[in-house]
């Protein structure tokens, strides 16, 4: 049985392709049309899923898409009727609801076949239920607490649920207008970064200030008994006047969200060319805090109502990866699950596995470790795309080779891309499309700046760290597959690792596990015998734009930067083979 799942006419688009309940591929559409975050329906990243497995559409049983327009209807056309006047507004819904319930046409013009040759069944799944799957049936858990939390999907904003063997039970849920995500995608704008996804760098921010306004934060998000929260919706307009979104085919954009109001409570709003001050820095902590505060209340209540000590947790939220390091120390739960793509790419993974288990009953679950689950490249199409850029490069004949004159690169200080294996699932990239350095480094957060990514100096960067040496170097000690927590790294090592210690002492990390990623634990560990490090700095192999895909695109990307060296698989191209 094959389900293809896809988020479609909304940022993050994305498919995957599920065999007898088992995930055998998954895409984002921008690493294909190489738009940050696209929206629209995802064509590319479907025919991929469909060629990847050697099958066609008519094979698939059941097409799911993980948004239902018919979930709270009558809530939808009540709050676009308290909106009446923003013609706009109204027009954009009805467009992108006729889309989204137009699949089967739109998917038999993108395929070039006969609409009436697609058999597959089409499944509308709930925005949220679609998170909470994606979450749980990847888990290890027989039974957990799971939550989802993101700004809006099929007008809620968060979902409690549990999940027990192949059955996920809802039981409550924030509806709109109350919103975490809108609260902090509201900030994010304030503080001069206005493009859809950029909340990120306002947790990259917060380190950098101390949390004054916490006072304030909390009358704009108010704590409830029940566990939940709701906003004062007088600091924002998008439940009186909306807010426009443009989802179509492109790069997504959400206009301003946050009132008058809030201008005359916390000041003019940055613009994105203006220097920091020490007041955005102590907004943003205040900002960061409070979100935490309030995912922490919702968790303990969850925890109290459930009494299980799993949680699985999904939603753009849920990529608040300095929050998830905290849960096990503010929480009572013990275990925690987040997949690798927590945001809304995630739900087409989700909502296929919504069908296959809680609609049609089947118990075949597999838990998820790996996020390498796009594209893949041989030696030979590598090197025939190095011949054809007219690229020196020198092919080597094992994994060992290729690994021990990398290690010895990454010793002596170079700046790495390292292309291998598949594309990473998710906003990670987690050894596969990762540009590398020494994390001893001290110069090595200017130096990437300034030869490859060109982003704001607060932002960090992440260390990948072999799985058996966490409890020595860190202060909690887990499994952080895809790079989703933030811990503590243990003070008498953060001078040895200044490259990837943050301002507070943290790191985002990822464990690296030799079942999972063996080469690049080699990697790691054959740079260990070097150097007595048994970590990499890891960030994304990409300069302003996608994470690469296609050799093409790395190869591109080290032409244009000053990268000191790419890896693509077994081949080697040097900057020195350019120069010469």
């Amino acid at each position: 049985m094959y389900i293809l799942g896809i988020n479609a006419y909304h940022g993050d688009s994305s498919a995957c392709l599920l065999k007898d309940g088992k995930i055998i591929n998954a895409i984002e559409e921008e690493r294909i049309r190489r738009i940050k975050h696209w929206a629209g329906f995802p064509s590319e990243a479907i025919k991929f899923c469909l060629e990847d497995a050697g099958i066609s559409i008519k094979d698939i049983d059941f097409i799911t898409i993980g948004r239902n327009p018919s979930a709270h209807l009558g809530k939808k056309l009540l709050s676009s009727f308290r909106k009446f006047t923003n013609f706009k507004f109204i027009k954009d819904r009805l467009d992108n609801i006729k889309k989204v319930t137009s699949i089967k046409s739109e998917l038999a013009s993108a395929l070039n076949v006969d609409e009436s040759k697609i058999r597959a069944e089409i499944k509308h799944i709930e925005h949220h239920r679609s998170h909470l799957a994606s979450a749980f049936f990847s888990s290890p858990f027989e039974e957990a607490a799971i939550i989802s939390i993101d700004g809006f999907g099929d007008f809620s904003s968060a979902m409690f649920a549990i999940g027990k063997g192949n059955k996920i039970e809802v039981f409550d849920s924030v509806t709109y207008p109350h919103s975490l995500g809108i609260f902090y995608t509201a900030f994010t704008q304030f503080l001069g970064f206005p493009w859809y996804g950029d909340e990120y760098k306002v947790m990259g921010l917060a380190p950098y200030g101390e949390p004054k306004y916490v006072d304030r934060m909390e009358k704009i998000v108010r704590l409830l008994d029940n566990g939940k929260f709701e906003l004062d919706e007088s600091y924002f307009i998008h439940s009186t006047a909306g807010v426009a979104m443009t989802w179509n085919n492109g790069s997504p954009f959400i206009d301003r969200i946050y009132s008058d109001k809030l201008v005359k409570e916390f000041g003019k709003p940055r613009s994105k060319d203006e220097p920091f001050e020490q007041y955005h820095k102590d907004l943003a902590a205040s900002v960061q805090y409070h979100c935490e505060n309030v995912i922490f209340h919702m968790m303990n209540h969850l925890q109290k109502k459930t009494g299980l000590k799993n949680i699985c947790i999904a939603g753009g939220v849920a990529q608040n990866s300095v929050a998830n390091g905290k849960i096990k120390l503010m929480t009572d739960f013990e275990n925690v699950y987040i997949p690798s793509a927590g945001y809304d790419a995630g739900t087409a993974v989700g909502s296929a596995l919504w069908m296959y288990h809680n609609i049609l009953g089947k118990d075949n679950r597999e838990f998820i470790k790996s996020a390498y689950f796009g594209d893949q490249f041989t030696d030979d199409e590598i090197e025939t795309v190095l011949k054809s850029n007219n690229v020196t490069y020198e092919r080597f004949k094992s994994d060992e080779q290729t690994i021990a004159e990398t290690a010895e690169m990454l010793a002596n200080g170079f700046v790495i891309g390292w292309f291998q294996g598949r594309t990473e699932f998710g906003p990670r990239a987690l050894g596969n499309r990762s540009v590398l350095v020494h994390p001893g480094r001290k110069d090595a957060k200017d130096l990437i700046n300034s030869k490859i990514k060109r982003r704001e100096s607060f932002r960090p960067f992440a260390p990948s760290i072999l799985r058996e040496y966490v409890p020595e170097y860190f202060e909690q000690d887990d499994d952080v597959f895809f790079m989703e927590k933030v811990f503590k790294i243990r003070p008498e090592k953060r001078e040895g690792l200044p490259a990837v210690t943050h301002v507070d002492g943290t790191g985002r990390l990822q464990t690296v596990h030799k079942d999972i990623s063996p080469k690049y634990y080699n990697l790691i560990d054959k740079f260990r015998e070097k150097t007595g490090l048994p970590i990499l700095l890891n960030t994304s192999f990409n300069e302003n734009e996608p994470i690469v895909n296609h050799p093409k695109e790395a190869v591109d990307c080290f032409l244009r930067t000053e990268m000191d060296a790419i890896v693509l698989g077994n081949c080697i191209v040097k900057r020195s083979f350019i120069q010469d």
